[in-house]
């Protein structure tokens, strides 16, 4: 073999080798990346699911509403669901005395909540309403879109809720409208305040407590 042999073979070893180690480099980049990526997935699927309190029979969360702003929304979780809690404006309970002709359910008869939710406010202090995040379509979570202005899913919009997955929507009561796939308003809770804003959600406290 000549010298030129051997140097191109040399060559053709060295590229081999390189080319080798590019491959193991990508591969292990790429195996970290994804372990990386569900590093970051895995905790924040964990966080909706029940903790070892919630999966307790009967077990509560108690919330203090004091800092939450008119016509904010803050979310919580009880027994691995989102609680919604909003507390609202005046202007916003007016309009839930407004016209409930587009409403399927108005008066909650065909829907869930407590005896102490059944009324237009759906709450059993109207200024703050507390209900399960969850569509009663297939369980998607509806957004929160407080504004009275024209909405790509409603021209009319007067606020409330929009589930992004089927397009439900619901009024500033939970209480769903006619004609989306949602049969019935969103679920109240049960729940009770222990003072002005101090709320206990998985006990009722009786029928009594306001």
């Amino acid at each position: 073999m000549s010298k030129d042999d051997v140097k191109e073979d040399r060559r053709q070893h060295k590229s081999a080798v390189t080319k080798d180690r590019r491959r193991f480099l990508v591969a292990a980049t790429s195996i970290i990346g994804a372990a990386g990526i569900l590093g970051v997935a895995v905790p924040f699927v964990k966080s909706w699911n029940p903790s070892a309190k919630a999966k307790a029979a009967g077990a509560s969360v108690k919330i203090n509403l004091s800092k939450l702003e008119p016509g904010q929304q803050i979310i919580y979780e009880w027994r691995g669901k989102p609680i919604y809690v909003v507390r609202r404006t005046p202007e916003m309970l007016k309009r839930l005395e407004d016209d409930d002709s587009k409403l399927r359910d108005p008066l909650s008869k065909k829907s869930d909540q407590p005896a102490y939710a059944k009324n237009e406010f759906r709450s059993r202090n109207k200024e703050f309403f507390i209900v399960i995040g969850i569509c009663t379509h297939l369980g998607c979570a509806p957004k929160y879109y407080p504004e009275v202005q024209p909405m790509y899913f409603d021209e009319s919009w007067q606020g409330g809720y929009h589930c992004p997955c089927h397009g439900s929507k619901f009024d500033l009561a939970g209480r769903v409208y006619k004609g989306v796939p949602a049969p019935t308003n969103l679920v109240i809770p049960p729940y009770m305040f222990i003072d002005k804003f101090i709320v206990v959600i998985g006990e009722d406290g009786g029928s009594d407590n306001a």
